[in-house]
Parts: structure tokens; sequence; C-alpha cells
């Protein structure tokens, strides 16, 4: 991994111009990640392009560098192109998939089933978010932090340890994460920004999803849904229901909760978490998806009773 890492700096030194592109629905690690590298190239005088399939959630656009986002991608050449956190290739997008004008990928991902899909992998299921690796290559570079790049770092560990709460909150999590607020930010200022500004019809929402709530296998699963009557209802969109999943999994008893968001008349994305002692990726596989120990998800056709029969048919094998 220290070899993949020194490939990856020579690149950076010996390249001009960057293209970043994570997965579609970006979340506070995908985002946080590839700010905090669009930052720290930026600042080493690189040309850097940061692309998302999707727009970044409002929820997120406090973070520095959010603004110069684009959702298409332009003409132009490019030395290298990083995609962080994306477990497979085409969860970029149609549009990064189908680009060709690029002479290097490099693959920086913290999924367990991640796709060797790069030039150059640095891939590590241990860390805690893809931003800690962007935290490793950085330092290596012996790169000195700057508030923007620290801050941006400091969200992708805040949220994919759910505010230190998940077992993916190791030694290596709460040391980065130090050292980032080091650099000068307010970290209360970024958990006010994250957990105590929430729109109001998120909650509307919500207070339809809860009441949709099943538990099964005795007590060990638990599931809530979102249906696009519940969004047209509410006035809301997906980016939304982010910790929708957690409500169930808070409960008493409870090894892995499932939330399922209805995409289309006939197709539901299904979210799995587990406390830790289920391995939640083995469900996801086994429907096509893919994710990490505690966190997975896939893309599952069908009416929502013939969707919830096959998932909970593969959870209950697999307790």
């Amino acid at each position: 991994m220290t070899e993949t890492i020194q490939q990856i700096i020579e690149v950076i030194r010996s390249s001009s111009s960057f293209l970043i592109t994570t997965h579609e629905g970006p979340d506070g690690d995908a985002i946080g990640s590839s700010l905090a590298l669009a930052s720290m190239l930026r600042h080493l005088g690189k040309d850097v392009t940061v692309h998302f399939q999707d727009a970044v959630p409002d929820l997120y656009t406090f973070l520095p560098g959010s603004d110069s986002v684009i959702q298409h991608i332009p003409d132009q050449h490019f030395d290298v192109s990083f995609v962080l956190d994306i477990g497979e290739r085409k969860r970029a997008g149609q549009e990064f998939c189908k680009f060709s004008r690029v002479t290097t990928t490099v693959n920086l991902d913290h999924h367990l089933s991640c796709e060797n899909f790069a030039d150059y992998n640095l891939i590590d299921s241990q860390a805690a978010s893809t931003g800690i690796l962007v935290y490793r290559i950085a330092t290596a570079y012996d790169y000195h932090f700057d508030s923007d790049t620290a801050l941006c770092i400091y969200a992708t560990i805040i949220t994919d340890t759910g505010s230190f709460r998940y077992s993916n909150a190791n030694r290596e999590a709460f040391t980065v994460a130090g050292k980032m607020i080091e650099c000068g930010f307010n970290a209360w200022d970024v958990a006010e920004k994250l957990y105590e500004n929430q729109p109001q019809k998120r909650l509307e929402l919500l207070a339809k999803c809860l009441p949709t709530l099943e538990v099964f296998k005795d007590g060990q699963a638990a599931s809530v849904t979102a249906t696009s009557e519940m969004f047209a209802a509410c006035n809301a969109n997906a980016e939304l229901t982010d910790g929708f999943v957690n409500y169930p999994r808070s409960i008493h008893g409870v090894e892995v909760a499932i939330f399922f968001r209805q995409i289309e008349d006939n197709k539901f994305k299904v979210g799995f978490r587990s406390k830790g002692k289920v391995n939640v990726a083995a469900f996801s596989a086994a429907l096509g998806g893919g994710g990490h120990h505690n966190a997975a998800g896939c893309t599952v056709e069908g009416s929502l009773e013939e969707v919830k029969a096959t998932v909970y048919k593969i959870v209950e094998t697999c307790l």
C-alpha cells in the first residue's frame, strides 16, 4: 500500500491536469474526499476539474469548493482522473464511463468489494473513509494542510463514522480528525451544519416513513420504506432520506437495518446497515450490489411487496 501511495505521488508530481469524480447520489465521504483532493491539488498549482453526475446536496454546500463542482465534463484532455469512493466504475455515471480523454486513472476507495479498474488502485477497507486515503496521500506528499482541505477531510470522517458511533471509528479516524481540527476550522460549526440544519420537509417525510416500520427475524432485522407517493406529498427528494436507515438500526436487538426507497414504479434502492456483527455487504452482493461490512446497498426491481419478499428472504437466510 505504501508503494501504491508513492506511485500516486509521482503521478501527481508529473501531471498538470486532473479530473476528479465520485459516485452518483454523492454522500459526505464522496463529496468531502473529492473536494479535499481538489483543494490539495489546486494548492500545488494543478489544473483541477471536479465532476459529479448529480449535484451536491444542499446539506454539503458549506464545504469549501462545492460551488466549483460541475455535472458535465469539459471537452478536453486530462493527465489524470481520480475516481473516489465508488465501489464499481459504473457508479460514476454514463458520462464519465464513456469519457476516454484521460492518460492515467487512480482509484481511491474503502469499499470491501471495490473493483480494481484503474491504473493505480488504493483500496483499504479498514480506512474509516475515503477521505482518510486522501489524508494519507497528502501526508506522504508532505503537504501542509490548510483549513479548507482539513475541513473537507474531517467531514468525510464524521459522516462516514456516524459522528464516531459506528464500528469503523477506529484509532486512525480519531487521530486524523484531531489533526484536521488543529488546522483552524470550528468543529461545532461543522456539526451544526450537518445535524442541526434540517429542512422542515425532511421531518415531514420522516413522519410518513416511520409508520412503515417492520421488525422481523425475532427482532434481529427491521426496515422502513419511502415511496414515490411520500416524496410527492412532501415535495421532497431522495437526498432528504439520508440517515433514515439509522432509525430501524437504533432499535434494541436489531442487527440489520434496511431502507427501501422507491426510484421508479417497479424499482427500489435498498440500503443495508449493520451494528457490526453481520456483514451486510454479503446481502448486497447477493442482489447485485456492493458496499462495506456495515453499510451496503443495491437496486432491486419489482413491486414493493416483491422487493421486500426477495430482500427479507436473503436476510433471514443469512441471519
